[in-house]
């Protein structure tokens, strides 16, 4: 009983990876995608742009796919890249917000301070809460839109290069040089108490190729 037991989880969860969306009703499955992914997906968003702000984008997220969900084929992809392409281009929205946060937080760090995850600070309150994040959010505001969007899809949402490349629409080739040259950027470019993590993360990147 309990093999068979485990046999019909791990089918219920190769479906919730690339479920079928074109049912009557959808509510049951989407009920699942939410309770699989909402909370990292708003994780995610809220060390980007906050957490009030990632709350609104996980809620759009959600209802765009609904409304797009004839748009999806689990032959393309996973769920979990197709709603984190979503709220990626839900997010460039909120780009000036993002980089305002970056930059403020680089500058809290350099004096040695912190940020306050009170009301006032709750745009950075992400970013903050982790001293490299912190020291390296003046690099992460350098770089371009699409740049930021490849990095910290991986570094943060933790998606691998191939759900990268289905989310942002782009091959899987060009997230991996993309993702070395970001790193090879970083290196040059970042505090130096960040350098070495960065080293590290790539090391293990090429391991999973």
């Amino acid at each position: 009983m309990q093999v068979m037991k485990d046999d019909h989880e791990q089918a219920g969860t190769r479906g919730l990876d690339r479920p079928d969306l074109g049912g009557p009703d959808p509510a049951p499955v989407f009920g699942m995608l939410f309770d699989a992914h909402a909370a990292p997906l708003q994780r995610y968003l809220a060390r980007r742009v906050g957490t009030e702000t990632a709350h609104d984008l996980v809620a759009e997220t959600f209802l765009v796919a609904l409304r797009r969900r004839e748009t999806y084929r689990p032959e393309a992809g996973t769920a979990r890249a197709w709603l984190y392409g979503i709220a990626t281009n839900l997010l460039r929205h909120h780009v000036r917000t993002e980089t305002r946060a970056l930059t403020a937080t680089a500058r809290l760090a350099a004096a040695g301070q912190t940020v306050s995850a009170g009301h006032d600070g709750r745009v950075a309150e992400r970013v903050a809460a982790q001293s490299r994040a912190a020291q390296l959010a003046g690099a992460l505001a350098e770089l371009s839109v699409a740049d930021r969007d490849t990095l910290l899809l991986v570094s943060w949402a933790g998606l691998e290069p191939g759900e990268v490349a289905e989310a942002l629409g782009i091959p899987a080739g060009t997230v991996r040089s993309r993702l070395h040259r970001i790193r090879r950027w970083l290196r040059a470019n970042a505090p130096e108490s960040t350098k070495d993590n960065s080293s590290h993360e790539e090391e293990g990147e090429s391991a999973r190729r």
